[in-house]
Order: C-alpha cells, then sequence, then structure tokens
C-alpha cells in the first residue's frame, strides 16, 4: 500500500466513503497531513462532484477543478457496498484500516449493514466519522440536507447580511465547518485508539457545526433575551470596526481599542482626537449615538482620501486595516502565494491550481505534487496489492460489477 513520503499522520489508513464537499474536506485534510485515504465510490455512481464546475477540456471531456480540490492526495477504488462481496472487501479493508469517513443520510450505514457497532467487532480500534446535516441522533437526523439547511437552521442566515435582508453567507460553510470539525475530532478519536486500542463513534452536524460559529449571538440571547438580527458591516458594540469605502474600493478598518484608535489617529494626522474628551476611550467611541456623529465620520474620510494599497501601506503593522480583496487579488497576493494557500493540483492531464491547507507543520504536509485519482484509479493496487486478492477474482468482480 503506498504511503504518503511525510506528515504527522504517515501510517494512518482512512477509508472515505464521502461525497460533494464537507466528507471530502475532512478526509482532504488529513491526507495532506499523510494519511492514506482511499475514496470509495460505487462503480456506476461515483461522487457527483467529478462533474461539478469549473472544468477544464472540451464538453464531452471536461475535468472538474471542484473534484481535484477536494479529492487530492487520495487513492481511488470502486465498490458495490450494497453487494454481499463488496461488504466482504470493504470488511477486509477495515480489518487493517484505522479510520472509516461517511457523510451518509443516518441511517444509511445500518442498511448497509455497515453500522460501526458491526465494523468495531470487525476492529475494535476503527474510529468511524459520520458527518451528517443534523447529527446521528434527535428528532431530525433523519432529514436530508445540504450546507444552507444548516445555515438556515444553525441560525447562521438571520444573523447575515443587511437589516432589510437576511443572506446566506457566500460559501458553503456549513460544509467547511462541519468537515473542520470532523477532522478535529477524527484526530481525537484516534488519539484515543491509539493509546487504548478502543474506537470510537464521531458524530458531526452541520447544524451544530453552524450554531459553533455564530459567534455572541446564541449567549447573548440566552443572557438578555436580545435576538441577534443582520449587523451588515458592522459589528452589534465593537466600533469602529467595519467595511470603509477608499478611493478603488473598499477596507476593513479595526482600530478599535484605545492603542489602535491612538495610532490611526498619529497615522493619519489627526493626534488631537486622542485627547478628544468626547471620543478619548473606548467605551465613549461605543456608544452609538457618539460613533455615528463623532467617530464614523472621521474614519470615513481617512480611508476616502486613499487607495487599498496606499492604506495597506500606512498603516502597516500599527493596526488591523485589511483591503477588501476579490479572489484575483487574493491569488495574486505575494503572501499568499508565500504562505503556499495557492498550489497546484494534477487531475486527468490538467493542471488546476487550488486553496493549499492552512494547517502548517513544521515537518511538512503534502499538498505539494498532489493529483487527485480517476474513479476506481487504485483497484489493483488496495485490492490485489493490500488485500491479496488475485486476478482471477477481480475479473470476476469486475465482471459482475461489485468493483
Amino acid at each position: 500500500m503506498p504511503t504518503a513520503a511525510k506528515g504527522a499522520l504517515k501510517g494512518v489508513i482512512i477509508l472515505d466513503l464521502t461525497r460533494v464537499v464537507a466528507g471530502p474536506y475532512c478526509a482532504m485534510l488529513l491526507a495532506d497531513m499523510g494519511a492514506t485515504v482511499i475514496k470509495i465510490e460505487h462503480p456506476k455512481d461515483p461522487d457527483l462532484t467529478r462533474e461539478f464546475p469549473p472544468a477544464l477540456g472540451g464538453d464531452d471531456e471536461a475535468v472538474s477543478g471542484f473534484f481535484a480540490q477536494y479529492n487530492r492526495n487520495k487513492m481511488a477504488i470502486s465498490l458495490d457496498l450494497k453487494a454481499k462481496e463488496g461488504r466482504e472487501l470493504f470488511f477486509d479493508m477495515v480489518r487493517k484500516a484505522h479510520i472509516v469517513i461517511e457523510n451518509f443520510r443516518p441511517g444509511t450505514m445500518d442498511k448497509l449493514g455497515l453500522s460501526y457497532q458491526t465494523l468495531k467487532e470487525i476492529n475494535p480500534a476503527i474510529v468511524m466519522t459520520s458527518i451528517s446535516g443534523f447529527g446521528q441522533s434527535g428528532p431530525n437526523a433523519p432529514r436530508p440536507a445540504f450546507d444552507s439547511s444548516a445555515q438556515a437552521s444553525g441560525g447562521l442566515w438571520s444573523i447575515n447580511g443587511t437589516v432589510e435582508e437576511p443572506m446566506r453567507v457566500g460559501t458553503v460553510l456549513g460544509d467547511l465547518s462541519a468537515g473542520l470539525y470532523g477532522a478535529i475530532g477524527t484526530l481525537g478519536a484516534l488519539r484515543e485508539a491509539e493509546r487504548g486500542g478502543r474506537g470510537q463513534h464521531v458524530d458531526v452536524s452541520q447544524q451544530d457545526s453552524i450554531i459553533s460559529l455564530t459567534e455572541n449571538a446564541l449567549v447573548t440571547y440566552t443572557t438578555t433575551g436580545k435576538v441577534a438580527i443582520p449587523e451588515g458591516n458592522g459589528h452589534p458594540f465593537v466600533k469602529p470596526y467595519g467595511r470603509f469605502a477608499c478611493k478603488d474600493g473598499y477596507v476593513f478598518f479595526g482600530a478599535y481599542t484605545d492603542k489602535f484608535w491612538r495610532e490611526a489617529c498619529q497615522v493619519f494626522g489627526d493626534e488631537d482626537l486622542i485627547t478628544d474628551p468626547e471620543i478619548d476611550t473606548m467605551a465613549k467611541r461605543f456608544d452609538g449615538e457618539v460613533y455615528q456623529r463623532r467617530v464614523h465620520p472621521v474614519v470615513e474620510r481617512w480611508c476616502a482620501s486613499h487607495t487599498k494599497a496606499e492604506l495597506e501601506a500606512m498603516t502597516g503593522s500599527r493596526f488591523p486595516l485589511s483591503p477588501i480583496k476579490t479572489i484575483d487579488e487574493v491569488v495574486a497576493d505575494p503572501h499568499v502565494r508565500e504562505r503556499e494557500m495557492v498550489i497546484p493540483v494534477e487531475y486527468q492531464g490538467h493542471r488546476f491550481e487550488v486553496f493549499g491547507n492552512p494547517i502548517k507543520m513544521s515537518s511538512g504536509t503534502n499538498e505539494h505534487g498532489a493529483h487527485a485519482p480517476l474513479s476506481g484509479e487504485s483497484n489493483d493496487t488496495v485490492y490485489a496489492g493490500w488485500l491479496g486478492r488475485s486476478e482471477e477474482e477481480l475479473a470476476r468482480l469486475r465482471e459482475s460489477g461489485v468493483i
């Protein structure tokens, strides 16, 4: 079985039954850190994101950059888990693996005869991570869900946007946050299994994940009874802290503490405001009426006189100010490039630039030189090389559609 050249998780074998984003992202993070991830897809119904845009190539041979981004550094095999022989092959892999990750609707693994209870009888140390819309328990557990289901049911949609119109966050945060929590939970369970020889079932819900990202909205309600509403580009109490227009776009300005406010006044040549008795403390600047009358117009004036690049250069490391960058500006950012957050991935003869792994480890990770696999690409390596099945048996399994 091929293993990564380096990485904290080198030698860890993961069976990845996931599709679309949340589960594949979870497994991708672990693959980047050195785990051997075997993506398992139905022979006739592979991960549908293999056809998702953006794509390169002609219409009949379109190759998905979306799939490449979330499935880099993985092996791939085809397997029909509904077939008896398919389950037997899967059980053989479970005996040798450390982790199983799945993001089916709750109950699906049970119907397939692949419940955690079944898997732990085969391998007591196995860790199974399940990512779903509403979790493995509770009255809503069976409900189907997408990212927007989590943003809606977890409260995030109601507090994002403008006062006039709550808006979905412009990325699949329900999927991505569940993938992140899945990776954290998986690593915690793996540590326990390595220490005591007993695995466990990790249950991650997209709704739960979103609720945990609502910052102070939940505790504000339970403490004061106040229901959070969208704040637009501002903050419910921290001021000045938000979006301000400049000559060529917008910046985030965040000099709200006394120290940062003093630095901002010095940078923009308004030192007299540092000791102005109406706005000389953070508490005074937090007052809504005072902020709108005295502080907001000052920051508007400061920003409107300069470009994004000028403001970034002027402020440097003195106080928080960041240009609100479009994606093309992010990709071109020298800092982003140096941090290796834009990396190449090869897939079906095409080269895609995708986001890198935000986890930087001194021993290194495996994003560079990564490729995304074809469906069933690793069948021979896994079934013959790892499980020891004969070529005659594999030919029969192919003929019957099991692999």
